[in-house]
């Protein structure tokens, strides 16, 4: 697609998953890579891949809840490529359970992860936006935020949190400068699951993959059609799920 070559993205939790794939969509369609992620052998496996396809693409270890991690990715796609163009904000938590479990050290590193990061990414990337006159920041919500269902409570208000805070930096942001796009994705089979210590819910949440889950390529899509759109068009949100997910 014209409108992604040689755009610079840069994409948190990109080491699986939903950020894995939209690294190797963007990437194969001639976008420079920025990839952020914990998982640095993941990270650098990954950015090895799309190098020898002819890719172009760097890593940086970043933890979306340091604040200085996300201003050391954006450095790095400005000093590597020149600018960035976009910021994946795709890191993201599930420590789901019934409300009464009280997992209060759950609730807070959810809080960390699925709001705070997003909002160190703003604060790192949002200046630079402002200097170059252009700037887009996609960020992976959910459909959990949408419909809310038992054991998901306190996973949905961070989700509708970051719906919140996308609108409201729209709101402030029409000068033409920034665009904003929320994507909502429902079942993908990526790793989630595997943050939820509650081993019940854990088990439910694997087998409800397992029977309605789409590929994260799908949701890569999706990022890439909002990505494509000439400067002057705004896909605010993007809602994506299984055909059969109720």
């Amino acid at each position: 697609m014209p409108a992604i070559i040689d755009q610079v993205v840069a994409i948190t939790g990109a080491s699986s998953g939903i950020g894995e794939a939209t690294a190797r969509l963007l990437a194969a369609r001639g976008a420079a890579v920025v990839l952020g992620a914990r998982r640095t052998d993941r990270l650098d496996r990954l950015a090895a891949d799309l190098r020898a396809a002819g890719g172009r693409a760097v890593t940086r270890a970043t933890d979306v809840t340091r604040r200085e991690d996300l201003e050391r990715l954006v450095d790095l796609a400005t000093s590597e490529y020149g600018r960035l163009d976009v910021l994946v904000g795709n890191a993201g938590i599930a420590r789901t359970g019934p409300v009464a479990d009280l997992d209060v050290a759950g609730w807070t590193q959810m809080i960390d992860v699925n709001l705070v990061g997003v909002l160190h990414g703003i604060a790192a990337a949002l200046p630079v936006f402002r200097r170059q006159g252009h700037g887009h920041l996609v960020t992976t919500v959910s459909t959990s935020g949408l419909k809310i269902v038992p054991t998901q409570a306190v996973y949905a208000a961070t989700k509708n949190a970051v719906r919140t805070l996308l609108e409201g930096l729209r709101q402030e942001s029409t000068d033409g400068v920034l665009r904003t796009t929320a994507v909502s994705p429902g079942y993908v089979r990526t790793e989630l699951a595997d943050w939820i210590d509650n081993a019940e819910v854990r088990e439910q949440v694997r087998q409800d993959m397992e029977r309605l889950a789409i590929a994260p390529e799908a949701v890569a899509r999706a990022i890439a059609f909002a990505i494509e759109q000439p400067e002057d068009v705004e896909i605010g949100e993007i809602v994506i799920r299984p055909t059969v997910q109720g």
